[in-house]
């Protein structure tokens, strides 16, 4: 495996990722959530298609009727009907901090849901981990954002799609999955009209940062395809905590934020207990793969 490439593509991955979020957050200054859930889903749907289409990889599947399969289309359509919102409404900074709980919650899905062994120092880290969110988010105190609830509702969603990924058969193409993904990206939209704004008419400058954000996500995306099929799972996933680097950095230079010392400690104890979680769970495995 080629694990120094593998990172490379990791890294560039959770950088694309930031880029595609900040640009979100910048269109939602003046475009209804609704109608930006609609048109990345419309975008990201048209550009998986068009690879599947090329690669001649299956629209329809007798492996897409099972149970795994149709909890993560149901998790693809409210993560981003909560996430987003909250990126448009809270600093970038606090809302990919909460993100990074997401492997979090799939180890403790995994415990509960999955039956999978989870020990008590996984436990603990799961618990400092949550700790970490609630640092962030500061409920009862000052600083407190109503829409950081949201966040952690998404990435609750995001935790059951990931999960429900682990018992998707490995013969579906991840390109068919990533292209419904977008369509119940569409579909979220389309739920949300009634809760939003009038959908209006994008400016050219609006069509061209949609445009950006719909083939940087689609780019990222497939870094992390490249990524994981290169390297060794073990090795490059950490990486994908770099996003939260990225997004710092374009935070504080771009969007004039400052994050306060909260969000940064907890972000750091979310992304420790993170860490320490990937390490047991590859203690557990070691003697298996052996």
């Amino acid at each position: 495996m080629d694990n120094l490439r593998g990172i490379i593509f990791m890294l560039l991955a959770m950088a694309g990722f930031a880029v595609e979020d900040t640009l979100l957050k910048i269109l939602a200054r003046d475009l209804p959530i609704s109608e930006l859930l609609i048109l990345l889903g419309l975008g990201g749907f048209l550009l998986f298609s068009a690879v599947v289409i090329i690669r001649r990889d299956p629209f329809f599947s007798p492996q897409m009727r099972n149970k795994p399969f149709a909890i993560r289309f149901v998790a693809d359509i409210f993560a981003p009907l909560f996430f987003l919102p909250a990126l448009a409404w809270i600093p970038l900074a606090t809302v990919t901090s909460i993100l990074q709980a997401t492997p979090i919650l799939v180890t403790m899905g995994a415990a509960l849901i999955l039956k999978e062994a989870v020990g008590w120092r996984r436990w603990s880290a799961i618990l400092v981990g949550f700790t970490g969110v609630l640092i962030v988010v500061r409920p009862g105190m000052d600083g407190f954002q109503p829409a950081s609830i949201l966040a952690i509702i998404g990435v609750v969603f995001l935790a059951f799609r990931d999960l429900s990924s682990r018992l998707i058969p490995p013969a579906l193409s991840s390109y068919t999955v990533t292209a419904y993904a977008f369509f119940a990206s569409l579909l979220a939209g389309l739920i949300a009209l009634p809760f939003f704004d009038p959908l209006i008419w994008p400016d050219p400058a609006h069509w061209a940062l949609m445009g950006c954000a719909c083939v940087i996500g689609g780019l990222a995306y497939f870094c992390i395809v490249l990524a994981t099929r290169i390297g060794d799972v073990s090795v490059i996933a950490p990486f994908r905590y770099s996003r939260l680097l990225f997004a710092l950095a374009i935070a504080v230079t771009v969007l004039n934020e400052q994050p306060d010392w909260q969000t940064l400690a907890g972000a750091v104890i979310i992304i420790g207990s993170g860490l320490y979680t990937f390490w047991r769970e590859n203690l557990r495995r070691a003697p298996q793969t052996a």
